[in-house]
């Protein structure tokens, strides 16, 4: 028996997080990842730990042909719930932002100040992301800090495998 959450705020569904993500894209579709087990690998590598699901989703917002930008959401664990969460990403895979869409903790929910989130915008997966050292965590939130920044990075991490990198593979047989 699991006890109850104490906390629950829902700030945003995944349709209002969309739209607030995307308010003039024409459309937005999603493009479903499962790593293939050599993807699994490597992603573990780079990650420092297994990924816990099969498949991810990016959410991949369109005006006609042009992509505007793509979305990941996703859960991370907290101190003792999972922290739903969205990062936005540019079509060359730059944060654009990030948000909490649910907490589920008692206390914590300060992770989603704007002091907080604008440390994410412009990271890149070239860039580093320790929690302390290169994104300063919330007083009090620390777990929750952590979690944002695992999260964060793992969408990094994602976008580069399964969107860049098909888009390099695509680019390079168009050239033959």
């Amino acid at each position: 028996y699991a006890p109850a959450a104490e906390a629950d705020s829902t700030f945003f569904t995944k349709r209002t997080m969309l739209t607030s993500f995307f308010p003039k894209s024409d459309k937005v579709s999603f493009k479903k990842f499962q790593p293939t087990k050599l993807q699994r690998e490597a992603l573990k590598r780079q990650l420092g730990y297994e990924l816990s699901k099969s498949s991810y989703y990016f959410f991949v917002a369109t005006s006609g042909s042009v992509v505007d930008g793509y979305a990941f959401i996703d859960d991370e664990m907290g101190q003792h719930q999972p922290i739903t969460f969205a990062v936005k990403l540019s079509p060359e895979g730059v944060v654009l932002r990030e948000e909490v869409m649910v907490y589920r903790e008692s206390h914590g929910v300060e992770i989603r100040s704007p002091r907080f989130s604008k440390q994410f915008k412009g990271k890149t997966v070239r860039d580093s992301m320790r929690p302390v050292k290169d994104i300063d965590c919330v007083s009090g939130a620390t777990i929750s800090s952590r979690a944002i920044t695992v999260g964060v990075r793992r969408a990094l991490v994602l976008f580069d495998t399964a969107i860049t990198s098909t888009k390099a593979i695509r680019v390079s047989q168009a050239a033959k």
